[in-house]
């Protein structure tokens, strides 16, 4: 009878966990902003929340997915950054932090070249 009152709580309690995001250092305020690529779409705010989705098309209108992530930063690790709530997260895996280049900011995350909307 335990088990079902912790899964309440426990559900009750998500909104508030993911509203514990951690707010962009100074030093990595150049990851905000919206930035965009063909297929993914990574928005971080200065607040500290982190809207992607990336569709992937496996060559069949049948074998199209989407991911879509909705969730507050935890922290960053070197570039990369980490996204989620305690005990479920992800590591936004970044191999060219946010640079100017020709005028335009640009970043990879995940081999992706994404470029950031003025």
């Amino acid at each position: 009878m335990r088990k079902p009152i912790a899964l309440v709580i426990l559900v009750a309690a998500l909104p508030m966990l993911s509203a514990c995001g951690q707010a962009i250092p100074d030093d990595k305020a150049d990851y905000v902003g919206k930035w965009h690529a063909q297929a993914m779409d990574v928005e971080v705010t200065k607040d500290g929340t982190v809207r992607y989705q990336r569709v992937r098309n496996g060559g069949a209108i049948a074998d199209t997915m989407t991911t879509s992530i909705n969730a507050p930063l935890r922290r960053f690790e070197g570039d990369n950054f980490v996204v989620g709530i305690p005990f479920i997260s992800t590591i936004f895996e970044v191999s060219t932090p946010p640079h100017r280049e020709a005028g335009t900011w640009k970043m990879v995350v995940d081999g992706v070249e994404l470029t950031r909307s003025p």
